[in-house]
């Protein structure tokens, strides 16, 4: 505790097992303006890909108007909170160049890897870690909230990063001391001895002494840090306990037995969301991480409303559209709860501060998906847009409209704005060199 640093852990025991509790961004490893770190170095940026199939109905996500001031589409609506920090670009699509269509994988593959190409090309984040994230704990972290190991994420044709589907996993292999694949479907932590307790309780006498040790800014910030990290381990500890039995519960007879529903649950996906924005909120700001990839629902989505049977993927291609709102009904309904989650898990960047900005201003997290109309399965006018500027590299609230071009232009964009050293991105047709210069600061 003598040397005080972004680098440092308050390490303790918890269970039988070594933890650790990384420190958020602090004013005292920051410069006086509190806009790089205190040896001029600037604040590292950090890379999050969020992807969820089946997109939005043409016609009803673009704004109208491009450039600043621009009004989001009905079914982007719910993004306004954080209007004046997104960027948008329209009327991209993805170059086919004779492969077979590949209905919702040609979609994942033209915005991530640069191209439609069997077997997988490297994906944008791994490209991104190998620039940003080889000094980190984590070179990147991969999850999924739809409760299976699906993950855009591949390291090349053979090598696919597989999703975390589990927070409580993820939250054992961050606070447990040594590295630890988060893929991995054992732990030496025990993350329910862990949730209970609180890695906090295992460092107290090293809490007590870095809050001697810093001023009153930082003891508020730390205070604000450790009542949120117990939050979270208090929502992590009700999905790991047993229901307490009822003695009135029993197994009904003579029931007439019924098809199980297919696919999770959306709220039970939205949950998990905010779980790993809040964790991986932690790895980016205690340093451990630069780079994530979520898969919120899948392209082929299996996610469902409490009570049906119908999942999102089934309304995309059986429900008809409503002829007075012009779109499918149960589909846009679905497209509001993913934009409502990919807007929480920004919100959750944002309310990190640190110096005059958060979490989200030295980020980029960027939204993908694999159609442009779900219905029909095509890849035109494909729906991306982003949070944060990447520590000042982009400007923010702008809305381009760029018809008929290559989605490899915002995938360009955002590596170059990242630090990436590369001038072009792609493969065949789907080749630029070609900015979306309108972002960049």
């Amino acid at each position: 505790m003598s040397t005080l640093n972004r680098r440092t852990v308050l390490r303790g025991m918890l269970g039988g097992t070594a933890i650790g509790v990384g420190l958020p961004m602090l004013d005292c490893f920051l410069d006086v303006n509190g806009e790089a770190m205190a040896d001029g170095a600037p604040l590292p940026k950090t890379f999050v890909s969020w992807f969820q199939g089946l997109g939005y109905a043409p016609g009803f996500w673009e704004p109208k108007k491009v450039g600043t001031d621009f009004e989001f589409g009905v079914q982007l609506q719910a993004l306004n909170p954080l209007k004046k920090k997104i960027n948008i670009v329209s009327g991209l699509k993805v170059f086919l160049d004779a492969h077979p269509a590949g209905a919702h994988s040609a979609g994942p593959q033209g915005c991530l890897q640069g191209g439609v190409s069997t077997p997988n090309l490297p994906s944008i984040d791994q490209i991104v870690a190998d620039a940003i994230g080889t000094r980190t704990r984590y070179r990147s972290i991969e999850v999924s909230c739809d409760g299976s190991q699906t993950s855009n994420s591949s390291r090349s044709a053979t090598a696919r990063n597989p999703g975390q589907p589990s927070p409580t996993a993820l939250y054992a292999d961050i606070f447990g001391t040594g590295f630890q694949d988060p893929n991995s479907a054992t732990f030496t932590p025990d993350p329910v001895v862990m949730a209970r307790k609180s890695v906090l309780s295992a460092v107290s006498d090293k809490r007590e002494k870095l809050v001697a040790m810093v001023g009153a800014s930082d003891r508020a910030r730390l205070d604000e840090y450790f009542t949120s990290l117990r939050a979270m381990e208090n929502k992590l500890q009700v999905q790991l306990e047993k229901p307490s039995p009822m003695e009135a519960c029993a197994v009904p007879k003579n029931f007439k037995k019924f098809e199980v529903q297919p696919g999770m649950l959306i709220d039970e996906a939205r949950e998990a969301n905010r779980l790993f924005a809040q964790l991986l909120a932690h790895a980016m700001s205690c340093g451990q991480t630069n780079v994530a990839s979520l898969n919120f629902g899948g392209s082929l989505s299996n996610l469902r409303r409490a009570g049906s049977q119908q999942t999102f993927h089934m309304y995309t291609h059986e429900e008809m559209v409503d002829p007075v709102l012009g779109y499918q009904k149960e589909v846009s309904w679905f497209s509001n709860q993913v934009t409502e989650s990919v807007l929480e898990f920004a919100q959750i960047f944002d309310s990190i501060k640190e110096g005059k900005g958060t979490l989200l201003d030295r980020s980029i997290v960027m939204y993908s998906t694999d159609s442009g109309y779900a219905r029909s399965h095509s890849v035109e006018n494909m729906p991306m847009y982003t949070f944060g500027s990447g520590g000042g590299a982009f400007k923010t609230g702008v809305h381009v409209s760029a018809p008929g071009d290559g989605v490899t232009r915002v995938g360009l964009t955002v590596m170059q704005a990242l630090g990436v050293p590369i001038g072009s991105w792609g493969i065949e047709s789907n080749t630029t060199s070609k900015t979306v210069t309108e972002f960049l600061a």
